[in-house]
């Protein structure tokens, strides 16, 4: 129980507490990619540093986060890193390309690829460890969510070599080798738990599992060969403490299963109601999102209606954390942003 003489805990704020289906005085609100290129001083920062650079750079990675959340008034840091990060820092060959995105140096197509895919290990994530520190320091009772890719979308870049439009490689494997692609999948949760659990040792209050090529396979696909990977992450942060956060991009067909994962919030994209996607998980559980980034680019009477929208919807939910239903595009107006979160707060406040 906290007295009046206890400083305020992230661990007690809006955010983890609608994660845990608590009661809220407001709908806390945070936004994926909220730190980064829709940002004029982020750009400014980054101007001589590649992203993988700034990735582990624990002054770097501490201010790029902070920035949002002075400017944006948002409820929670979500920590400023790169899905391919832990495969960088275990020793894959990758490179960020401007305009391309994460690339494979050697693609894993083959058994010997795979048994010669490192494991990660904290040693090699120090600098992931000093960033959170510093982060929680500055934040005080303000949350920091950690952040992974989950093992199916790191399995995909690796095989593609690169990011694909129909991941023709991905599947090839997923239904040509079943072994092959479980022991690839295998590998990679514990990659992705490492990295979480590193994070939440150091001192993120929840964390988000990111599976942003999800969407692409069907909910049988996904139970067979997917789901596994998924749960065990989940479950090997269930002693931790922390709330966890699952999300892919166009799942709305694979929400039920996201939610057998394990997760104690399930994301949503913009393309399935908040109302709808109650319909298709657990209804004891809190659901996070789910506004069109593209919205925030129309008046801001129209997009007015949109939010109101959403906040009733999140009304009718166990918990509910205010978000888009996938990142803040690069040209969007900061000052639309900083207006959707006072407005959601302002419509939700008890």
């Amino acid at each position: 129980m906290t007295t009046h003489d206890d400083p305020p805990n992230p661990a007690d704020s809006q955010l983890v507490r609608a994660a845990r289906c608590q009661q809220v005085d407001y709908t806390p609100v945070w936004f994926m990619r909220q730190a980064g290129r829709s940002l004029p001083e982020y750009r400014e920062l980054r101007k001589n540093t590649t992203m993988l650079e700034a990735c582990r750079t624990p002054e770097l990675v501490t201010e790029i986060t902070l920035q949002p959340v002075r400017r944006l008034g948002v409820d929670a840091a979500i920590f400023f890193s790169d899905i391919v990060v832990p495969l960088q820092a275990a020793g894959v060959g990758v490179e960020i390309v401007a305009g391309v995105g994460p690339v494979i140096e050697h693609p894993v197509r083959t058994e010997a690829d795979v048994d010669a895919l490192p494991e990660l290990s904290p040693e090699q994530i120090e600098d992931i460890t000093e960033s959170v520190r510093l982060l929680t320091a500055e934040l005080g009772a303000k949350p920091l969510i950690g952040f992974a890719g989950a093992p199916f979308t790191l399995a995909s870049y690796l095989i593609e070599g690169g990011p694909s439009k129909n991941h023709e490689k991905t599947k090839s494997m997923m239904i040509g080798e079943p072994a092959l692609f479980a022991k690839l999948l295998a590998k990679l949760a514990r990659i992705s738990t490492t990295f979480l659990t590193t994070q939440i040792e150091a001192g993120a209050s929840a964390v988000q599992l990111f599976d942003s090529w999800a969407g692409y396979l069907s909910a049988a696909d996904y139970r067979q060969h997917v789901l596994p990977h998924s749960r065990n992450v989940f479950s090997a942060l269930a002693g931790t403490n922390v709330p966890t956060i699952h999300f892919g991009v166009q799942t709305g067909e694979l929400l039920a299963a996201m939610d057998e994962a394990g997760p104690d919030v399930v994301g949503v994209d913009y393309r399935v109601s908040l109302r709808d996607a109650a319909k298709r998980v657990d209804p004891a559980k809190a659901l996070q999102g789910n506004l069109d980034p593209a919205m925030l680019f129309a008046p801001w009477e129209a997009l007015q209606e949109k939010v109101a929208d959403i906040v009733g919807a999140g009304r009718e939910l166990p918990g509910h954390i205010f978000n888009l239903g996938h990142g803040v595009l690069p040209d969007t107006d900061p000052d639309m942003l900083r207006r959707v979160v006072d407005e959601v707060h302002r419509l939700s406040a008890r």
